[in-house]
């Protein structure tokens, strides 16, 4: 392949084909009219079923809800997912992998890729396995502690299944770890009796029950959050994004932020945040917003590794954002057994800090890069986009409306999706005629699909580590580790927190965002609650972590996507996605640490809430300087290290470090002066503004 070739080759690929790659939770298959029909009217159907019984519950109660919705949902994974395993092609250039080989073509070239008859049989097994349960729910329910041999064989059957599926939606990693908990479940009998880890064990019979039956394994709280909270959000984004919703936000951000060099910045930060209420992903979201915003950094004179790092740091602030978040958020509020809103609550000011970090880093590289300003051909002015469609944003209002007065999320959203079906019929353009509800209905329950083998495979860990009480043992494990260190309580915190970090990182970067959480939940925190740590900071900062595995090296899918659009090298494509991302790392540290620190969690008084947020933002403004290398001009190395550590210190929010830390900034500023003072000051050069392709264009220019 030529170098040529090389470079061109990430404008060739459309944003769909991106997303596929590198979002863990959505390489889904292009199915042929004759397949793609039937598997779009079930996934509309059953978004009705579940709009249905938001209003009127089923009599039976939620057990059986999840049983109709696992029943209806699984065997569309082995429909809509492929069941190969493909081999990049940069690794057997030599020939095609087995999903190339699967896939023709339709009339109009686009690829396709069928379900073979083996991917219909397990489908068919998928849907017996569980409809079992519904022919005799009652008597199914109750012998849960004494289940039948056909229970037992069907039982089992499921959980291979959901394994396979998890697979297809998300890779060998998440299915290996499930294996992996089975196998100590079953063997953990045979440990040494003193071991922290053992337990008494248990034969097959009690794991396929306690996985199939009872209400801790596949209809456990992972499931019941991705059928009665998650699929309404992504149906609520489907409805969003057809009725012009995703396209407004994005020239709203190319209006609000003109005529200036960091302007180009902080539009892709404005408008991945805006985008994050539809996408609902990370990737998709930087994938979606760099196939529009990419020529435009380009222009502006954005590097394809900075562009990228812009990119991806946008898009992942997208998960990190009110008033959606990601899907790990519903869980959070099921653990916590608190409303939705208050979780949106918990995150508000660390997203706002996250976004300020993102700013200072657009600003300083506008500076320090010199960027140019970039005008659009046809811009509309910001006053004339809210006046024509500022409506999209009533129905995100509406959603935090109707949860501060007390309505559950599962009908505020409902209500929130009704009102922008209404409201699209002010736009010509876009107005949701029957056929796009339809596409809206079938998008929406498709996309939570690989939600939902997700959250049935996290179910099998959830069902062992509440079965043989591995939380508490490996919490006690991590603690005692944690103690080599010093037998002082703040640095055996510090130490716990610190495994807590790399732990959830490691572990985001073979698993999906909402699994990570989910197994971190139930394995990691019970450590940091023995050591003081609230519940609410604990799942807090396991969340934040989870989200970040997107932009940590060395997988950063976000980061890749991006780089993948601008055709920049993926690796420092992540390492500058981690420069813009930094505040976002350590900003968690700050509300587990100190009792001073939950406060940015807006759990205590107003006061406290307003001076522990100036303090962070002030940390993050020196964190920025750090990592940016600018203060009032370029900064040397010691301005830097003494920023670096002013923001350490002043993070931890108790009066003796932030005094240090106050103390280390002013004296970086100090060096900083009379630095500057003994240096010729360089006379910036200045360029004029260039106008650039047409913003909304749906392809890069080559």
């Amino acid at each position: 392949m030529s170098m040529a070739t090389a470079q061109t080759e990430p404008q060739q690929r459309t944003a769909e084909d991106l997303v596929a790659e590198f979002d863990q939770e959505r390489p889904a298959r292009k199915l042929s009219p004759r397949v793609s029909v039937p598997v779009s009217l079930a996934c509309a159907a059953l978004s009705v079923f579940v709009l249905y019984a938001v209003f009127f519950p089923l009599a039976k109660g939620s057990q059986y809800y999840l049983t109709i919705f696992l029943a209806a949902t699984l065997p569309l994974v082995f429909l809509a997912y492929r069941g190969t395993v493909r081999v990049p092609a940069v690794l057997l250039p030599w020939r095609r992998s087995a999903a190339a080989d699967a896939c023709d073509k339709t009339r109009d070239g686009a690829r396709r890729d069928d379900p073979g008859w083996f991917d219909w049989l397990l489908a068919a097994a998928a849907l017996a396995v569980c409809v079992y349960p519904l022919l005799d729910f009652g008597p199914f329910i109750e012998r849960r502690q004494l289940p039948t041999s056909l229970d037992v064989l069907v039982g089992l059957a499921l959980i291979v299944l959901v394994l396979e599926a998890c697979r297809r939606t998300t890779g060998w990693v998440l299915p290996a770890f499930c294996v992996a908990f089975l196998l100590y479940a079953y063997y953990g009998g045979l440990l040494p009796y003193d071991w922290s880890f053992a337990h008494g064990g248990f034969d097959i019979d009690a794991i396929a029950a306690h996985f199939y039956m009872g209400t801790d394994g596949a209809y456990g709280v992972p499931l019941n959050v991705a059928g009665t909270y998650i699929v309404l959000f992504t149906i609520f984004g489907a409805v969003l994004d057809i009725s012009g919703a995703g396209k407004f936000f994005i020239d709203l951000s190319f209006a609000a932020f003109r005529g200036s060099r960091s302007a180009p910045g902080r539009t892709v930060t404005a408008a991945g945040f805006l985008l994050g209420t539809v996408s609902g992903s990370g990737t998709a979201t930087a994938v979606s917003l760099g196939s529009v915003a990419w020529p435009v950094l380009r222009r502006a004179g954005y590097g394809k590794e900075q562009g990228g790092g812009v990119l991806a740091a946008a898009g992942i602030g997208a998960i990190l954002s009110p008033p959606t978040l990601g899907a790990a958020a519903f869980v959070i509020a099921e653990y916590l057994r608190e409303s939705y809103l208050t979780v949106l609550l918990y995150a508000l000011v660390p997203t706002l800090l996250y976004y300020l970090g993102i700013l200072l880093a657009v600003e300083i590289d506008a500076r320090k890069h010199q960027t140019q300003p970039v005008v659009g051909e046809q811009s509309t002015s910001v006053l004339r986009l809210l006046g024509r469609f500022g409506y999209h944003f009533l129905p995100l209002f509406m959603i935090v409306g109707f949860m501060a007065v007390g309505l559950p999320p599962f009908k505020a959203v409902v209500y929130a999706t009704a009102l922008q079906f209404l409201l699209s019929f002010l736009d010509p353009e876009h107005r949701m005629t029957p056929r796009r509800l339809y596409e809206a209905l079938a998008e929406g329950c498709r996309s939570v699909l690989p939600v939902v083998a997700t959250c049935a495979a996290a179910g099998i860990i959830v069902a062992v580590v509440t079965q043989t009480g591995l939380g508490l043992n490996l919490a006690s494990v991590i603690v005692d580790g944690a103690g080599i260190f010093g037998d002082n309580p703040t640095v055996t915190l510090v130490m716990t927190v610190l495994f807590a970090a790399v732990a959830v990182s490691v572990l985001g970067l073979a698993v999906p965002v909402t699994a990570s959480f989910i197994i971190a939940a139930v394995i990691i925190a019970p450590a940091l609650f023995s050591l003081g740590v609230t519940a609410s900071e604990a799942y807090m900062f396991i969340f934040y972590y989870a989200v970040l595995s997107e932009v940590t090296p060395p997988t950063a899918l976000a980061a890749a996507a991006s780089a993948a659009i601008t055709g920049g090298n993926p690796m420092r494509t992540m390492v500058a996605t981690w420069k813009y991302s930094l505040p976002a790392f350590l900003v968690p540290f700050a509300f587990v640490l100190t009792d001073n620190g939950s406060q940015l969690l807006g759990t205590g008084s107003l006061s406290g809430v307003v001076w522990t947020t100036a303090v962070s933002a002030l940390a993050v403004a020196a964190l920025a300087a750090a990592t940016g290398g600018w203060l009032l001009g370029p900064a040397g190395r010691v301005e830097r290290a003494l920023c670096a550590v002013a923001a350490l210190c002043l993070l931890y929010l108790e009066p003796v470090a932030i005094t240090a830390g106050v103390v280390a900034l002013v004296l970086a500023l100090g060096i900083h002066l009379v630095r500057r003072r003994q240096q010729t000051p360089a006379v910036p050069t200045t360029g004029e503004s260039r106008p650039a392709e047409t913003i909304m264009e749906g392809h890069l220019p080559s």
